[in-house]
């Protein structure tokens, strides 16, 4: 079946900035690009890592899930009929977060994400570490979240992984670069990248760039979730059977470099995973679990 979305992201750093004591010009930028993103189509925007970042310390200056920035966020996803990924300083209690808020359609929230990987600095600026790489049920997928530092470690990365992430946002002060395309093509999913500064980036399955900012701050693409990446072992000899049955209502997108490709079908009805059920191709993941008990075996015999 198919599950598309369009996502979008703003990168820059925000002009006016955020001020507690005169917050509407603040708002009145972010819901420009809001509107924008809307009307260019988008189901979920996101923005870059603190976004509302007043002068101060997170101690000083972090707030509520519910307070000023997050009330407003969560009135402009209802306005605007969009996801909207806001990410924040967070207390709760004595408690600080450097969070990423997932807000729904009908201004609810969905989910919150806490980084798990702070900087130095940060920590010793009080921030706790997140313990989860969540990843949220949504309308359209499965949706997992990290910020800036945590592309770095393996142990979000795994996380995403085993709760099953199609679509990831990235929220950051750092581009990522390289780093995200990279991400892309080892988990096998959309990341979406949301910078503050430029070069924001939405990157597919296959670890191919689809859209890239500078100055213009917001970009959006139509994304098919329908879609997953695979290894060529075991799996290529497969290709014309299913084209035999399937023909154009399949597709294949090869990244015959690092030897995969991605299988994906836009047909109403067809589930790309139960057409990798009914082939018996081997999911990614599958493949390495499968090579590295393998190895494990071989080297267990050589004990023996």
């Amino acid at each position: 079946m198919s599950r598309y979305v369009t996502v979008g992201s703003v990168s820059h750093s925000p002009d006016p900035k955020y001020n507690p004591d005169d917050p509407q010009p603040f708002f009145e930028m972010v819901e420009k690009y809001i509107w924008r993103a809307a009307r260019m189509g988008a189901e979920m925007l996101a923005f870059p890592e603190v976004y509302p970042r007043p002068d101060g310390t997170p101690a000083e200056v972090a707030e509520e899930i519910g307070g000023p920035t997050s009330s407003w966020a969560m009135e402009m996803a209802r306005k605007h009929n969009l996801y909207i990924i806001w990410p924040m300083w967070e207390r709760e209690g004595d408690t600080l977060w450097n969070s990423a808020l997932l807000i729904d359609r009908q201004g609810e929230l969905a989910g919150v994400y806490h980084k798990m990987n702070p900087t130095i600095g940060e920590i010793e600026d009080g921030i706790r570490p997140g313990e989860e790489a969540s990843v949220f049920e949504t309308e359209f997928g499965r949706v997992g979240i990290c910020i800036c530092f945590d592309l770095n470690f393996r142990n979000i990365m795994e996380g995403l992984r085993e709760n099953g992430a199609e679509l990831i946002f990235f929220c950051s002060m750092y581009r990522g670069g390289r780093q995200v395309r990279w991400w892309a093509q080892e988990l096998g999913c959309y990341i979406v990248s949301a910078i503050g500064a430029e070069l924001g980036q939405i990157v597919d399955i296959t670890g191919w760039q689809l859209e890239q900012s500078t100055y213009e701050a917001l970009i959006t693409h139509r994304l098919n979730l329908n879609r997953r990446l695979l290894h060529m072992d075991y799996n290529w000899d497969k290709m014309d059977e299913m084209l035999e049955k399937y023909g154009t209502d399949i597709s294949f997108d090869y990244v015959t470099q690092e030897a995969k490709y991605a299988i994906g079908s836009e047909r109403k009805g067809l589930d790309i995973e139960a057409v990798i059920d009914e082939f018996g191709l081997l999911r990614l993941h599958d493949y390495w679990d499968k090579a590295l008990a393998a190895r494990d075996e071989a080297l267990r015999k050589v004990s023996d």
